[in-house]
């Protein structure tokens, strides 16, 4: 193993920080590091052939008066596998509100569990305005280049997806939203290229819904009219259509205009999903009514004759009362753990003609953050691989393999103490199945102090790991993820 350190960043956490979420699994990294012919347990599959990149809330500075989460700054962790050998590297995403905070010594910003009024600057990005952007939520690969992404809207930033050389904002020939931003959870559609996007605001237009070409220009770019503001998370879409959505959990409406940002759930309002088609603009979209909910992460859409058939994660319980007896105490950290939230697999079914809806469980699994074959995406798909929570935390304690068509499960227990990452699914080099792909997570082994980029057989996860990769010190947990096929990454 050849490791080296290409750069260290100072923090201002306390020493004896006890924050829950700023230590143990979740202890923020400092140090970036460049990693070469890591060491191997078991052998790295030769079809094997791509980059794993995770995207982490990595904190620097403390909160000004309470931190969340979603606050911390983004770093990019990426694992690239070729000739049965792989490399690692790790980077900060330098956005405009990390070199600033870096440059003033301590945060100017504050996070979304603190008022906004109370922020040093009077800048900022955000639905909501005046948050620092991290772009610390997500990260596609499109068009070449790795993209990350702030999960309540922000700038979209790019890195080179092998080397993680900062290749700076982007800028989409400068048609890029610079005024609202664009929310995490783009979507890149593998088989035109293009990049579907969404973001949201409190000030009219409230939405807006826009499509990329494989070129890299904003080709479609329209406001979508919604009853009021919303918080939105991801969307999906089909050969034709997007869906985007207007969920009954969101900003109480005379709060907002007091400068206060609390989301309830107004449970007297359906879920309802919109069905545009992909150029098309708010006069063509068709809304559809359900039972009310939120949804996190959607996984895949499809049509199916006249019906749009969409899957994601049903929270039957968006929120939580009761503090876990297992997790922390703290009332805002309780609506990170998937169990408290009750999330199952589930699927929408909506016909464009009749208008007659359908939705049912897919399982009484608990599950979230939802992988798929990229392949597939927006045609009809059968595998999730989705994760699995330690009760009461923020803390994926393993995964599940879902098969949506037979009902099968099979699941992977990690063992007490160890944490993975949001699934990568990297097909086979030649595969043409659904299921002829690797599984790709970063795990962190909180028993030897350790992390590994840890590698399944996607058509046989219950025989294990078929090799684990050491990593040069032990990662600060994480959740979102892409897989980047060789074939797809310029220089490779």
């Amino acid at each position: 193993m050849d490791i080296s350190v290409f750069a260290t960043t100072l923090s201002t956490l306390p020493e004896d920080d006890d924050h829950p979420y700023r230590t143990g699994p979740w202890r923020p990294q400092t140090r970036e590091f460049d990693a070469e012919d890591l060491d191997v347990e078991g052998e790295l599959p030769a079809d094997l052939y791509g980059a794993y990149l995770r995207n982490t809330e990595n904190p620097v500075h403390p909160a000004l008066v309470r931190y969340h989460p979603f606050d911390g700054d983004g770093m990019i962790h990426m694992t690239s596998f070729r000739d049965g050998k792989a490399t690692y590297r790790n980077r900060f995403v330098k956005t405009d509100g990390f070199r600033a905070e870096r440059a003033a010594g301590g945060p100017l910003w504050a996070g979304i569990a603190e008022s906004p009024a109370l922020s040093i600057r009077r800048d900022g990005w955000g639905a909501r305005g005046l948050l620092k952007d991290a772009s610390s939520t997500d990260v596609v690969v499109h068009a070449g280049v790795a993209v990350t992404s702030f999960w309540q809207c922000g700038d979209l930033y790019r890195l080179d997806p092998l080397t993680l050389d900062d290749l700076g904002k982007e800028s989409w020939g400068g048609a890029f939203p610079s005024d609202v931003g664009v929310s995490a959870h783009t979507k890149v559609d593998e088989r035109t290229g293009e990049l579907l996007f969404f973001n949201y605001s409190t000030k009219a237009p409230l939405l807006h819904y826009g499509v990329v070409d494989a070129a890299r220009h904003l080709v479609h770019y329209v406001p979508i009219e919604i009853p009021g503001a919303r918080l939105p998370h991801d969307m999906t879409f089909t050969e034709n259509y997007a869906i985007l959505n207007d969920l009954p959990l969101f900003w109480e409406p005379d709060l907002i205009k007091q400068g206060h940002y609390v989301s309830r759930l107004h449970r007297d309002l359906p879920s309802r999903l919109g069905v545009i088609p992909r150029r098309g603009d708010s006069a063509t979209i068709k809304w559809f009514e359900f039972d009310p909910t939120y949804v996190l992460h959607w996984t895949n859409a499809w049509e199916d004759g006249d019906d749009i058939v969409v899957e994601g994660f049903f929270q039957g319980c968006p929120e939580p009362k009761n503090p876990s007896p297992e997790g922390p105490p703290s009332r805002m950290l309780r609506f990170l753990a998937q169990d408290m939230l009750e999330t199952r697999l589930h699927r929408w079914r909506m016909n464009l003609v009749t208008g007659i809806v359908k939705e049912e469980d897919l399982t009484a699994t608990c599950s979230e953050f939802g992988a798929i074959n990229a392949n597939f995406a927006g045609r009809p798909s059968r595998f999730v691989y989705a994760a699995t929570n330690r009760p009461g935390w923020f803390l994926f304690n393993g995964f599940v393999k879902h098969d949506t068509l037979t009902g099968n499960e099979v699941r992977v227990n990690l063992d007490e103490g160890v944490y993975c990452s949001e699934i990568g699914v990297a097909p086979k080099v030649g595969g043409l199945g659904e299921d002829d792909v690797y599984l790709v997570t970063y795990t962190v082994d909180m028993n030897r102090d350790l992390s590994e980029c840890v590698v399944y057989d996607g058509a046989d996860v219950a025989a294990g790991p078929v090799a684990k990769v050491r990593l040069p010190e032990r990662l600060s947990s994480g959740t979102h993820s892409c897989w980047a096929q060789g074939t797809n990454l310029a220089g490779w």
